[in-house]
């Protein structure tokens, strides 16, 4: 049985992960050993943070309406209460742009709003 040598794959292996760590500080970036164990890491925290992104993104969005909403004399949750039982389907994404570059619109929401919830 012939023996597997394993020079070529070996080298590509390893040049990925030097060319992965390039940018790292000291012997992340020179020494294999060192560059493999902080690549893993760095891929660990890209996995976290794509997830952890959608959350932060997600509460920019509130705090934008919380504080249009405020402006308008009424706090966030009762805003969504009032669009809810008002039948206005606008995520917090379009709130958002509304409350930050058109807040005429926006007010007119609230005043909704404001009207769903005191009926």
């Amino acid at each position: 049985m012939a023996r597997i040598k394993r020079a070529v794959n070996a080298h590509k292996k390893r040049r990925k992960t030097l060319a992965q760590a390039k940018g790292y500080y000291g012997d992340k970036s020179r020494k294999y050993v060192a560059a493999k164990d902080q690549v893993n890491h760095s891929l660990q925290y890209q996995y976290r943070d794509r997830r952890a992104k959608k959350r932060e993104i997600r509460r920019l969005w509130i705090t934008r309406i919380n504080a249009g909403a405020r402006l308008n004399g009424i706090s966030y949750s009762v805003f969504m209460n009032g669009l809810r039982k008002s039948g206005i389907e606008l995520d917090r994404k379009v709130l958002s742009d509304m409350a930050i570059n058109d807040p005429q619109s926006f007010a007119d929401l609230v005043a909704i709003a404001k009207k769903a919830v005191e009926a």
